[in-house]
């Protein structure tokens, strides 16, 4: 196996194994965005498959003697020779120490990025709460009870009515 490809297949195969699908369409909302996301996995699942199969075998080995009967040993002696004097050049990676350290920055910030969406998340979600079981009560709550649960109105309406001021 070659080289490179080896190493793009061994990246894949790594990349696959990291990448945590099931979280991820856990935090998904929409239809579209879960159909998006099924082709995304389909389509890495497919390049995946695809390296994995191509890049991790060995090719066959020529059978000289096989085309030596059908062809003559003269051209097929000259085809092994160009054969064997091809050198293919080994990769030499020179982009990954790059952009590593700019990697690693963007997987920090997207560590920071996540607690702080999970916190706002979390906040959301008790607002939504709390906005829900006031919906349930409001038909049959006083405004007292109202104004407990919002100081800041019953100080704005306090100040408002203690200033003359009705709104017009």
């Amino acid at each position: 196996m070659s080289g490179v490809g080896k190493k793009v297949a061994d990246v894949a195969f790594k990349a696959s194994k990291t990448i945590d699908w099931d979280g991820m369409a856990k935090m998904i909302v929409s239809d579209e965005a879960r159909k998006e996301f099924s082709s995304l996995r389909r389509a890495f699942d497919e390049v995946n498959s695809a390296l994995q199969t191509k890049f991790s075998q060995e090719p066959e080995p020529i059978d000289w003697e096989y085309y030596r009967k059908g062809l003559g040993s003269r051209i097929v002696d000259s085809y092994k020779e160009y054969y064997d004097s091809v050198e293919i050049p080994k990769f030499v990676d020179k982009t990954t120490p790059e952009y590593q350290p700019k990697f690693d920055a963007l997987l920090v910030e997207l560590k920071e990025a996540e607690q702080k969406s999970l916190k706002e998340s979390e906040r959301l979600e008790k607002e939504i709460a709390d906005v829900q079981e006031l919906k349930k009560k409001l038909s049959t709550m006083t405004a007292d009870e109202y104004f407990e649960k919002r100081p800041d109105l019953k100080k704005k309406f306090d100040d408002e009515i203690r200033n003359d001021y009705w709104g017009y």
